[in-house]
């Protein structure tokens, strides 16, 4: 387990220097982020790997987590955010899913827009504690789902969210195809995307421009030089 991994190599770190320290998940979180609110939605507090934090720079032999790819705010899912809490009458009473939840900040603005009920849903255990931990700094009840939904028909759900999803094309294919049919089935899906190949590669008729927003300067750095994020609608 790489988790179990990384504990070790940091124990041994410790018991080096004559004292053993019990790290858990969310303490290994705590360690190597900041709660931060630099980003496109200031009203959500979230753990994140930022410029300040050692693991900024680390390399791969130095880290205390396997592709922590939920310590990153992904310029999708500020777009889908920023989006449902300028426009809260989207998900406002239904029963909401975010697949691919990472940070959980979908899932949170889901649930500050008045859902029903909110689902993030992301097969990462150590994504699922950061988004628990997410929940908790916004006083926000979010349900966190580990099992790979995919594919399944989801009649727990009225709307299906997704940010940044779209990064490999035959993936992004199967992707697709489920998410059209979730839309025939009545389920609002709207996707998060800065213009990633793989997704640009989909053309559909089904997909309605819903927003478009503009990406900081430090956000184009980190995301290969993206300047906008877009906000999709099946239907």
């Amino acid at each position: 387990m790489f988790i179990m991994a990384s504990l070790r190599r940091l124990s041994m770190k410790t018991m080096a220097s004559g004292s053993l320290v019990h790290f858990t998940t969310s303490r290994l979180i705590k360690q190597h982020t900041v709660i931060s609110t630099d980003h496109m939605t200031p009203e959500i507090k979230l753990h994140l790997i930022t410029p300040s934090c050692e693991l900024w720079t680390a390399n791969a032999d130095n880290i205390a987590f396997k592709d922590p790819f939920w310590a990153f705010y992904w310029p999708g899912g500020q777009a889908v955010a920023r989006f449902l809490l300028d426009n809260p009458q989207v998900t406002c009473g239904l029963r909401v899913l975010d697949v691919g939840s990472g940070s959980g900040a979908c899932a949170i603005a889901a649930a500050k827009s008045g859902a029903r009920t909110v689902t993030a849903n992301d097969i990462d255990p150590v994504a699922a504690t950061a988004i628990k931990m997410n929940a908790a700094l916004n006083s926000v009840s979010i349900d966190v789902c580990t099992e790979n939904l995919i594919g399944k028909s989801c009649h727990k759900w009225d709307c299906i969210l997704l940010g940044d999803m779209f990064y490999d094309a035959e993936f992004a294919g199967l992707l697709f195809k489920w998410l059209k049919n979730m839309s025939h089935r009545g389920k609002v899906v709207l996707l998060g995307d800065p213009g990633r190949q793989a997704f640009k590669n989909i053309k559909d008729n089904s997909l309605t421009l819903a927003a478009s927003y503009s990406l900081s300067e430090e956000s184009n750095l980190e995301n290969r030089g993206f300047t906008d994020a877009c906000i999709w609608k099946l239907s």
